[in-house]
């Protein structure tokens, strides 16, 4: 009998816990070879931003030499066109997130990557000799907007997948692991950008031909499609996870229980009633998630967090986009500000300077972060980044015009090494973390929204702000964000250990026995 019952409780624990009970014996960090692939599946997309946010500057200086030769672009849209994928990641990040929970990541995942690998092959279709330098700059911004809407759409994509299959006790490794593309992003970026122009100095060089870097643009940018392509086929094929699926049913015996409460409270006639008893079963209504997710915030305890993770992401990147967007100060101290010289060499130099820049703490935060996000928690590292970014910040806008470069260059790697094992890294871990599998993805959708808001804030007034209260006082700024940053984290509980779906299913089970 006892051998029966184990016998029919093995493939119960096998289907719902095989992947928690899994490799219990190792550090969290050492993964298995499904948790490698799903990181190479998932982890594409924050390469793939990074990776643009990178080349924008540059290509931006190429289009100069191009379109507006011994000119320079249009404020305007020099501005619009830096700031236009982040402007598509705030539509991504909202429709692909509620999308995500309303249809399922099997229905969705993939559709941003075939959108990403649109738009950057509309982008690198750029008319250059056909349309006026200012049509181009508009052509090429339309696309981008585009280009940053499946961009968007990857941050509640990739983060609710990957957290809805990795094990709790190696959840937050994994989604740091994930984020941790974004360091290698931005240093493909620059490498791509200094081997490509190395291949075209012959003939802008030596032969003057500064126009053929219409051509370095085009191939730095189209670039990204390779990784896209690379892994299209294993996200468009990929199954719903198990949790998905549980969190379906549970919503739907929750519709059905609704249905029948209502009934029963209701007065109705014998052939009402026997309509109800006739109906067909209950599928999860679109319309009745809807409902669902807006009660689900409507109580406070929920409001609230969803508050703590949009205010924090808003906050850090306004101070971490100001900084990495604007680097013409870094690179000028470092003695790689691309003054002097032939066109190429200035992009050369430039490009040079940025992964120097990449370099020097962007990509190490990171994995400091997988290796210790499980031990110290992320509310510890997620306040003690924001508090260290307001004190680098606070000594570069102190000590702005007194700091030697050595000084400078020191405390600029500690600032982007804390910006990496520190806030960044956690308020995107957060809402993928701390909110239920069926309203994972839309509240990280709108989480990140809310930082990419931050982010398209500071691309475009940081630089008049510079012009008006000079760089310093922006700093200054900086160092008050990340001050509230800190204190929002407060509304946050930590999330280390802590099974959302089961509070939910807890705080459903109080509520039914009021």
């Amino acid at each position: 009998m006892s051998g029966q019952e184990e016998g029919k409780e093995t493939p119960q624990r096998t289907a719902l816990e095989e992947y928690e009970q899994s490799g219990e014996d190792r550090p969290p960090f050492i993964l298995t070879y499904a948790e490698v692939k799903l990181l190479g599946i998932a982890g594409v997309g924050f390469f793939l931003d990074a990776y643009d946010l990178f080349i924008i500057n540059p290509v931006s200086t190429m289009l100069q030499y191009r379109l507006y030769p011994g000119g320079t672009l249009p404020a305007n849209l020099e501005g619009l066109l830096k700031a236009s994928a982040n402007i598509g990641s705030v539509i991504g990040q909202f429709g692909f997130g509620y999308c995500a929970d309303a249809f399922g990541r099997k229905a969705i995942y993939g559709k941003e990557l075939m959108l990403i690998i649109v738009a950057t092959i509309l982008c690198i279709s750029t008319p250059t000799g056909t349309l006026s330098p200012n049509g181009c700059l508009i052509y090429l911004t339309m696309f981008r907007i585009l280009l940053g809407v499946g961009v968007g759409g990857d941050y509640p994509m990739s983060a609710s997948v990957t957290s809805d299959r990795a094990s709790i006790r190696k959840r937050g490794t994994m989604l740091a692991y994930i984020f941790a593309n974004q360091g290698w992003g931005s240093f493909v970026g620059a490498l791509m950008t200094i081997i490509v122009l190395a291949c075209y100095e012959h003939v802008m060089n030596d032969e003057g031909e500064t126009s053929k870097v219409d051509g370095v643009w085009r191939i730095i940018v189209g670039l990204s499609l390779v990784p896209a392509f690379g892994t299209l086929y294993q996200r468009l094929t990929l199954p719903e996870s198990k949790r998905y699926k549980k969190s379906q049913e549970a919503e739907l015996i929750e519709q059905s229980n609704l249905k029948k409460t209502e009934v029963e409270a209701g007065v109705h006639s014998a052939e009402s009633e026997s309509s109800v008893d006739e109906a067909p079963p209950v599928h999860v209504s679109k319309k009745a998630h809807f409902i669902e997710v807006l009660k689900y915030f409507s109580e406070w305890r929920h409001l609230k967090i969803l508050i703590g993770t949009c205010s924090c992401w808003f906050l850090l990147d306004i101070a971490f986009y100001g900084i990495n967007l604007n680097t013409n100060v870094v690179l000028a101290e470092i003695g790689y500000a691309g003054k002097t010289g032939t066109p190429w060499e200035k992009l050369f130099k430039v490009a040079t300077g940025n992964i120097i820049i990449t370099a020097l703490g962007f990509v190490p935060g990171y994995y400091v972060t997988v290796l210790t996000i499980e031990k110290l928690g992320r509310k510890f590292i997620q306040v003690m980044g924001f508090l260290l970014e307001a004190l680098f910040l606070g000594i570069l806008a102190g000590k702005f015009y007194t700091l030697s470069t050595a000084a400078f260059i020191v405390n600029f790697t500690l600032l982007q090494f804390f910006f990496n094992f520190g806030a960044n890294a956690t308020t995107y871990c957060y809402p993928a973390e701390v909110f239920p599998t069926r309203y994972r993805a839309f509240a990280h959708g709108v989480s990140a929204a809310c930082g990419k808001t931050g982010a398209i804030i500071s691309a475009l007034v940081f630089n008049t702000l510079t012009d008006k209260i000079g760089t310093p006082n922006v700093l200054w700024i900086f160092v008050g964000c990340s001050f509230l940053g800190a204190a929002f984290t407060f509304l946050l509980p930590e999330v280390a250990g802590r099974d959302p779906d089961a509070i939910l299913a807890q705080e459903q089970e109080e509520q039914r026995d009021l």
